[in-house]
């Protein structure tokens, strides 16, 4: 081989040819239609700490001045909590299996004491049920709750809670604790972002009563335990809650907005008004005159005759305009998607609506509001019930001995169960339901259970029911258990010779 056989075009090593570019997704394009489409990809706590205070303000404001907002707020608390709330039912049982009937009674019958008005909130002035109340409307408009639990014997059974508005928390305490934990939007977070402490203000930041030496604004470290945070997390290590409302907001405002500029131009355009004009634009002396410019009035039905050389041109704007409804419409669709709800519920709209249609939408929506149920009765109830059962004992309210086996046994073996739901047609429901508990498919506890019912609530009721009824010497029409045969039509044959059944 030749010393410059090296330079050789045939020896040089090829180049490696370059893949063409292409986007796996179409949605991660960055060209110029996609140029406004800014996305972060900050944390959780990154994106609310600069959000968090402005969506709650944004969210409340719609809650006290939007219609729909309204609406929403109280579909939630109608279907989630509605009229008796999660009940209570306690289902201990003994060494032996049984179920401690005696000890469950008590249970039941003391928290139903504690529940009454005065007893579950500081102040006296909400029950247990208006604070299972409290508790979906401000998550849904807040985005979370916060409740600390207060022993004092003062209390009934020495417990009670008091319910802190989010903004108690205080959002802009954030840095390094002094044993080296992480302090995010109010809340002390070990190396697991698991709440150690809320950071609380004694008072509202913004409340009217005039501020003094001895009521002025502290910030107390409470410890994670006193505090039950209500919050649905979206995202890993998500300290704070956002609003239910938060996707829906800018729609809501702005068909306010555009509601409300229609209404004002078709209140304008129902006064049927005008301009008069003159050949030299003077000459015209009104009956008025507004910055300047000379006006008449007209009361309606009136006609007035106009000097010579004037003329009158009507102004007549068409509003509302015919494209309002369809628009309003579409618009509210996407912010009923937004807030889990169906168009016909926010918008009390059953136009053109179909069984089919109505049953679908139905049942999505009860399956949103189920959820809820589960989420405030885990999170919220829950932790109510036990730490209450504590006190209870300690309390001597009830007559069961103080002992952690005692505590144990009863506060791990609750059930909250929420209200339930009719179907949109109950007779198909009913049937249904009869047929699956004759073929074994489900039982007398599920079909209680959907109708936010304890099956042995509803068998104590039948029983005394039938008592009452033998009391009084009246025979009852149904036996609502055992085998049940079709009943015969009785046919008179007379009739039937005619033709006439």
């Amino acid at each position: 081989m030749a010393f410059f056989d090296f330079l050789r075009r045939n020896n040089v090593a090829p180049k490696r040819r370059k893949m063409p570019s292409y986007r796996t997704y179409a949605g991660a394009n960055q060209g110029r239609l996609f140029a406004d489409f800014l996305a972060s990809n900050t944390s959780a706590d990154a994106e609310l700490n600069n959000s968090l205070t402005v969506l709650r303000n944004r969210s409340r404001d719609l809650a006290r001045n939007n219609e729909y907002a309204r609406r929403f707020l109280n579909m939630i608390k109608t279907n989630v909590v509605g009229e008796k709330g999660f009940t209570l039912q306690v289902r201990a049982r003994n060494i032996d299996g049984s179920l401690d009937a005696a000890g469950n009674q008590i249970v039941e019958q003391a928290f139903a004491r504690w529940s009454k008005l005065g007893g579950p909130e500081v102040s006296g002035r909400m029950s247990w049920l208006d604070c299972q109340r409290y508790v979906a409307e401000s998550l849904a408009r807040d985005g979370e709750v916060f409740a600390k639990k207060v022993r004092n014997n003062r209390y009934r059974d020495g417990f009670s809670i008091q319910f802190l508005e989010p903004e108690m928390i205080d959002t802009e305490k954030n840095g390094r604790a002094r044993n080296g934990n992480e302090i995010r939007m109010g809340v002390e977070l070990d190396q697991y972002h698991r709440p150690v402490a809320y950071y609380v203000k004694t008072r509202h930041p913004n409340d009217m009563a005039i501020a003094t030496a001895q009521n002025a604004e502290k910030l107390v470290r409470v410890d994670a335990s006193e505090i039950i945070h209500v919050f649905i997390q979206q995202r890993q290590y998500q300290t704070r809650g956002e609003p239910f409302m938060s996707a829906a907001i800018a729609s809501l405002k702005m068909l306010s907005g555009y509601r409300e500029a229609e209404l004002v131009a078709a209140r304008a355009a129902a006064a049927k008004f005008g301009i008069i004009t003159t050949p030299t634009g003077e000459d015209f002396v009104g009956d008025d005159e507004e910055q300047g410019v000379p006006i008449i009035d007209m009361e309606p039905g009136s006609y007035s005759q106009l000097p010579e050389g004037h003329d009158f041109k009507m102004i007549d704007p068409t509003h509302p305009t015919t494209a309002f409804d369809s628009f309003e419409k579409a618009v509210l669709r996407g912010i009923a998607s937004g807030l889990n709800v169906s168009y016909t519920s926010l918008a009390n709209d059953l136009t053109g609506v179909s069984y089919s249609s109505i049953r679908q939408g139905t049942i999505e929506e009860r399956d949103n509001y189920k959820m809820l149920q589960s989420f405030i009765i885990e999170h919220f109830c829950e932790p109510v019930f036990t730490a209450w059962l504590d006190s209870a004992l300690d309390f001597g309210s009830m007559n069961i001995p103080a002992t952690q086996d005692k505590f144990n046994k009863f506060s791990s073996n609750v059930i909250f169960r929420g209200r339930g739901f009719a179907w949109v047609d109950p007779l198909k429901e009913i049937n249904a339901s009869v047929v699956a508990i004759n073929n074994g498919l489900i039982s007398m506890s599920d079909v209680a259970a959907t109708y936010g019912r304890d099956v042995e609530d509803l068998f104590s009721q039948i029983q005394s029911d039938k008592e009452m009824a033998d009391r009084y010497g009246l025979k009852t029409a149904f036996e609502p258990f055992g085998n049940k045969s079709p009943a015969t039509p009785e046919v008179d044959m007379d009739e039937a010779d005619d033709g006439d059944v």
